[in-house]
């Protein structure tokens, strides 16, 4: 009896299945031909990015050769070229090195690029921290302590990926301008991180040795 059952609702499933073919197999053609060419276009976005991502990556690579051949102006060129249209990764790459190119014929201009860099939102914490570096490294003999203090203190904190040489850079900074007590804080920041490199350590020592003793109370 059961058996009888089965086959009655199998029957009955069957009419249902077809009577909603019947009334919607149109929609039902459309939407399947709807996901094919959604999963086909997904492929091909795929497909198209990763070719120019191989291409940017390719063009990067000779920008590097042509700046490592000393052919700055080819180089600053195709850096400037991948940063107008290369996908977004490389496009923040080459608008670092592009700055880098600048700085060997104008210093001032490859820091006002690398503020450009520091100042926008869209580019990534630690590529914003590398551009105020690489911008107060060029500026380092001209601008006074105030100045390298509001462009790195940020980047100096505990935690930040390029902390080290901006504590190195603040205190050379604070050094030339004749403040003792702020190179020793920067001093002391470098001292304090366990994390700082050796070779950084030892230069902060040296300069360490350069201050004058603390007068005591």
């Amino acid at each position: 009896m059961s058996e009888l059952f089965d086959e009655v609702d199998e029957e009955v499933r069957r009419d249902q299945l077809k009577e909603l073919w019947d009334r919607y197999w149109l929609y039902i053609i459309a939407a399947m031909i709807l996901i094919v060419a959604a999963l086909g276009g997904w492929q091909s976005y795929k497909y198209l990015e990763a070719k120019k991502a191989t291409e940017a990556g390719a063009a990067f690579d000779k920008a590097v050769e042509l700046s490592e051949a000393n052919k700055h102006a080819e180089a600053e060129a195709a850096f400037a070229d991948l940063a107008a249209k290369a996908p977004s990764g490389y496009r923040v790459l080459a608008r670092l090195r592009m700055a880098t190119e600048v700085a060997s014929r104008d210093p001032q201009a490859a820091a006002k690029l690398f503020d450009e860099i520091a100042a926008d939102r869209s580019v990534g914490t630690a590529e914003q921290d590398l551009a105020r570096i690489r911008a107060a490294q060029l500026l380092l003999e001209s601008a006074g302590y105030a100045d390298m203090k509001s462009r790195l203190e940020a980047a100096a904190a505990p935690g930040s990926t390029f902390r080290h040489t901006a504590r190195e850079l603040l205190a050379l900074s604070a050094w030339r301008a004749n403040d003792a007590a702020a190179t020793r804080q920067w001093l002391d920041a470098i001292a304090n991180d366990g994390e700082t490199p050796p070779s950084l350590r030892s230069r902060a020592e040296a300069l360490q040795a350069l201050l004058p003793p603390v007068a005591k109370s």
